[in-house]
């Protein structure tokens, strides 16, 4: 006799449980090499923005655990590890657009590159305009990728919400053996 198709919501859990897990593992994937270079360049700052992207990675995997223990309230931890990461993005993002100095850009010119940039024909000041649009178009598509990503991610899982409590709430289906019984 072969086991029972699969309803709808147990397809949902199983989906919910393996984006959750390849997703959380990620974040802290990618926030730990972003720690590990800020740690080499030596701007702590970005570190603890690290630990708080880590942080929401653990906050998913958490929210998956709950979800394995057929804990309904794991939707809502895996939606609001989506909610705290797009905050922390975004406000690092934010943050960083509005330190852009120039100043600071034309200051950071070492001499190679300015014979570079002279033995070229260009002057100084005509770098500027095109390392602003370049500062602006990294933060503002991280800014905007992590709004689409993360943004979507929540609003999948409130989505989803509904079949996940009906799979965690109803009652695990018996096995059905393929074996015949042992004598």
């Amino acid at each position: 006799m072969n086991p029972p198709e699969p309803t709808k919501a147990e397809k949902t859990l199983k989906w919910v449980l393996t984006i959750s897990l390849i997703d959380g593992w990620s974040i802290i994937g990618i926030a730990a090499l972003g720690m590990l270079i800020t740690v080499i360049i030596g701007d702590y700052s970005g570190v603890m923005v690290g630990l708080l992207i880590a942080a929401a990675g653990a906050m998913e995997l958490r929210g998956r655990k709950l979800l394995k223990r057929r804990d309904p309230s794991g939707m809502k931890t895996l939606a609001r590890s989506q909610l705290f990461l797009l905050a922390v993005v975004l406000v690092y993002c934010v943050t960083r657009l509005g330190s852009f100095d120039d100043a600071t850009v034309l200051g950071n010119l070492t001499p190679d590159m300015e014979a570079a940039l002279k033995e070229s024909g260009i002057q100084k000041a005509d770098v500027l305009p095109m390392v602003r649009l370049a500062f602006f178009s990294i933060y503002g598509g991280v800014a905007l990728g992590t709004l689409l990503y993360q943004g979507g991610m929540a609003l999948y899982y409130r989505a989803k919400t509904p079949l996940i409590t009906e799979a965690l709430t109803t009652p695990l289906r018996p096995r059905v053996s393929v074996l015949p019984p042992s004598v």
